[in-house]
């Protein structure tokens, strides 16, 4: 008897992330990439738990986006700075996801963030398969024409400027920034832009969220430290107060000592 292989059988026998490799080898080129990736991702994650409050998003640091099948398997990949995924689990069969690959998944990341270290070619690189005999194929290319990522930012920490492509009718649009200068992504109600100021003991432009009203999106310290402000500010408040005041209020006057 003939087996008969179908469409989904293929799919079935493609390696997932469990099979592909999670590294190329190569190293953070500028020591400001590791911390940046973190604030990003500390400052949205309030953001994303109310988008998807059944914990139903991936966000992916430094990690490979397997696009194509290639040999060897990382020429298929890209491995954004900073990049998330919308609807999709962090974790396969109880694991951390070692990549993402598309066609496992079939869901695009909305945003991709790359942070230049060199001249900024590489990220802006257009270059499709057939242009090149090596079979390397140009970033901007990938996330535009193969991935489709709604959003695309390219960061350059030595010019302290971003620039957002949104996909429009297939083709990366350059998008203008608002009086604030920042990017509306719209499906996340958030603003990409950059902050210059303290971050891990750096006084550098760093890349940040805001909200949808353009208030900066606080990493889990900063909302720690806005909240004992508010705290030493009461206590001063109740301070001036008289114990008899205190006490009508059913606090112990020694508990402010």
């Amino acid at each position: 008897m003939t087996s008969v292989t179908t469409a989904t059988d293929s799919v079935l026998s493609l390696p997932d992330h469990t099979q592909l490799p999670d590294s190329d080898g190569t190293f953070v080129k500028n020591l400001q990439e590791h911390p940046q990736s973190i604030l990003l991702t500390d400052s949205i994650k309030p953001i994303l738990e109310q988008l998807h409050p059944d914990g139903q998003y991936c966000i992916g640091q430094d990690s490979g986006i397997y696009w194509r099948l290639t040999d060897p398997p990382q020429k298929g990949a890209e491995a954004p700075d900073w990049f998330y995924v919308p609807n999709v689990p962090p974790t396969l069969n109880g694991k951390m996801r070692r990549s993402y690959v598309l066609w496992k998944e079939y869901v695009a990341p909305l945003i991709v963030i790359e942070f230049v270290s060199e001249d900024g070619s590489e990220e802006r690189d257009k270059t499709p398969p057939s242009h090149r005999e090596d079979g390397k194929v140009g970033k901007f290319w990938v996330y535009e024409q193969a991935i489709r990522v709604p959003y695309y930012a390219i960061y350059e920490v030595e010019k302290t400027q971003v620039e957002v492509y949104r996909l429009i009718d297939n083709t990366y649009q350059l998008m203008t920034p608002s009086e604030r200068g920042h990017y509306l992504i719209a499906p996340m109600a958030v603003e990409l832009g950059i902050w210059q100021g303290r971050y891990q003991n750096a006084e550098l432009p760093w890349l940040r969220w805001w909200d949808a009203q353009g208030n900066l999106l606080l990493t889990g310290e900063e909302r720690a430290e806005v909240e004992r402000h508010k705290r030493e500010r009461i206590v001063e408040k109740l301070r001036a107060l008289s114990p008899e005041q205190l006490r009508a209020m059913g606090i112990d006057p020694q508990m402010l000592d």
